[in-house]
C-alpha cells in the first residue's frame, strides 16, 4: 500500500472518524498521519490472506529520525523470532536496524472518545506509538515494523548510499525473504 499528501476539498480532516476495512474506527488527529491510515487497510488484507507473517517498512514518524537519524531504522514487533529474521537480514545487507521497545503502556495514548483508536499519541515515544498504531491491525500475525523515515534518505554519498533517496528497506526485504523461516 502506498499514499502520499494528495490535499482536495474532499480530504479529510482534523476530527473525522473512518471506518477501516476491519471495522475498527480512527479518529483522525493528524492529517499528515495518512501513512498508518493506509497501512492499517494494508494489515487487515494481509490477514485476510492467512499470511505467515507482515513485514513493512514505512516513513511513518520524525521520531524515529529524532531518536536514530539517518543511518539506522528503528524496528519494532509482535514476534520476536520475526523480528530476529529482520535483524539478520539488516545486518547481512547494511541497512543498520535498531530494535525499540513496543512497550504497551503507551497504548493508551492512541485513546480516542469518538473512535475505536487515534491516528496520533502523545508528544513523546511516537515511533512507538506509531507503531502500537500498526499493532492494532495486525492481530495474532507474526508482525515487524521497519520506520524509515530518518533513513529513506541521504544528506551524502555513503556506502552503498548515495545522497538523495536510499531505497533503505528493499535489501533487508529481499534478504527475509530470501532465508524466511515461518515462526508460528
Amino acid at each position: 500500500m502506498c499514499t502520499d499528501n494528495m490535499p482536495s476539498g474532499s480530504a479529510y480532516k482534523l476530527g473525522d472518524v473512518l471506518t477501516t476495512r476491519s471495522g475498527k474506527t480512527i479518529e483522525v488527529k493528524n492529517t499528515d498521519a495518512e501513512g498508518r491510515l493506509v497501512m492499517s487497510d494494508a494489515m487487515t488484507m494481509a490477514n485476510e490472506d492467512n499470511v505467515d507473517a507482515i513485514i513493512d517498512i514505512a516513513t511513518l514518524t520524525g521520531a524515529a529520525l529524532m531518536a536514530l537519524g539517518q543511518l539506522t531504522a528503528p524496528v519494532f514487533g509482535n514476534d520476536q523470532a520475526l523480528v530476529d529474521q529482520v535483524t539478520k537480514a539488516s545486518a547481512a545487507t547494511g541497512e543498520q536496524v535498531w530494535q525499540l521497545p513496543l512497550e504497551r503502556k503507551y497504548r493508551a495514548q492512541l485513546d480516542s472518545d469518538i473512535a475505536d483508536i487515534s491516528n496520533l499519541g502523545g508528544k513523546y515515544a511516537g515511533a512507538t506509538t506509531a507503531a502500537l498504531f500498526l499493532a492494532e491491525f495486525v492481530g495474532d500475525t507474526p508482525w515487524a515494523h521497519q520506520d524509515i523515515a530518518g533513513t529513506m534518505q541521504s544528506d551524502t554519498d555513503d556506502s552503498w548510499r548515495s545522497k538523495g533517496a536510499t531505497g533503505f528497506g528493499a535489501r533487508t526485504l529481499i534478504e527475509v525473504a530470501r532465508n524466511f523461516r515461518p515462526t508460528r
